[in-house]
């Protein structure tokens, strides 16, 4: 049986370590074909591991910790012991390790990705988060923090390897790809927005539908949803918290009434927009899988990003060297 080994960086995140540590070994559990490298302060890992069968556990004993704030481009130069560069080297260095989750700076992590297994053809690495679509698909939406500042350009990349990542991933065989704006004519939007519209419809290979307002973003009409990193941030943000606010008040609903039936929808709801449970953000533009959960992660995001990560290694080209265009 071919095993996967993935490293975890259990630092940095707004929980501490030992949830992180419980959502690895959950997902031990949970796959087989799993061996976790675990990166960080090896007396908290050992603690939190306890006396779960450490057969398939490496711990990575490290000294430093990358946080937000800390500047990521001299930390990840002068912070040579921390968790995410040991993580990231090693991912780099050894061929037996196929992936890196990490839940502390996002800046510091995709500085180091672009340094230590940055993409033959290289770009800007952007961050795509897979999110539910009305029409029972899901929609890619990049990028979703990483580039606030962004040219055209970047935004056409970002199309490209947000299509080959729908391509690879979900089997879409000519992923439709949609620009952000705040109407759906060829003349909305800013100076940015217009401009990348225009290059858009030149690229001859990616299937282009043009503009989708944010009312339209999770409605499946587009699989491949196009931003620069602020306002994608925000419509993902956006969603996560009108998700939320909903189910709560379905909730208060039902205890309000008593009514069972209410609550089984809020567990139906609450599968469909739990955003733990569909993993992390893919770091697009490197080598190897890199995945970005927040700083607010817990054990069920760590062990569906695993599980999220596994499938991307086991099923898809985009992240082995092979040429997917």
């Amino acid at each position: 049986m071919n095993t996967y080994k993935i490293a975890i960086d259990v630092m940095g995140s707004d929980n501490g370590p030992e949830l992180l540590v419980k959502g690895a070994l959950a997902a031990l559990s949970e796959h087989e074909d799993l061996e976790v490298l675990l990166f960080g302060d090896a007396d908290t890992i050992d603690r939190a591991i306890g006396e779960y069968d450490r057969s398939r556990i490496e711990v990575v004993s490290t000294t430093e910790v990358i946080d937000n704030y800390d500047n990521p481009m001299e930390a990840i130069y002068k912070k040579t012991d921390s968790s995410l560069v040991r993580a990231l080297m090693t991912l780099r260095e050894r061929d037996d390790v196929v992936g890196v989750i990490n839940a502390s700076s996002t800046g510091a992590l995709l500085a180091g990705s672009l340094r230590y297994v940055p993409a033959k053809q290289l770009r800007r690495p952007a961050l795509a988060s897979i999110l539910p679509a009305e029409n029972g698909g899901f929609t890619c939406l990049v990028d979703t923090g990483a580039n606030i500042d962004c040219s055209a350009q970047h935004l056409v990349d970002f199309a490209h390897m947000g299509s080959d990542f729908m391509k690879q991933y979900y089997g879409i065989e000519n992923p439709k790809i949609g620009l952000l704006s705040n109407g759906t004519e060829p003349t909305k939007g800013n100076k940015l927005v217009k401009e990348t519209h225009a290059l858009l419809k030149k690229e001859s290979d990616l299937n282009f539908i043009g503009n989708i307002e944010g009312n339209r973003a999770l409605s499946g009409d587009c699989d491949v949803l196009v931003a620069e990193g602020f306002a994608g941030n925000q419509v993902f943000k956006n969603s996560e918290g009108i998700a939320r606010r909903l189910i709560t008040d379905i909730v208060k609903y039902a205890k309000k009434t008593g009514s069972s039936e209410i609550m089984q929808l809020v567990g139906y709801l609450m599968k469909i927009y739990d955003f733990n449970s569909l993993g992390g953000a893919i770091v697009l533009g490197v080598d190897k899988p890199v995945i970005k959960v927040r700083g607010s992660a817990n054990a069920d995001t760590i062990k569906n990003t695993t599980s999220m990560l596994m499938n991307m290694i086991k099923h898809n080209d985009l992240f082995n060297g092979k040429d997917v265009r």
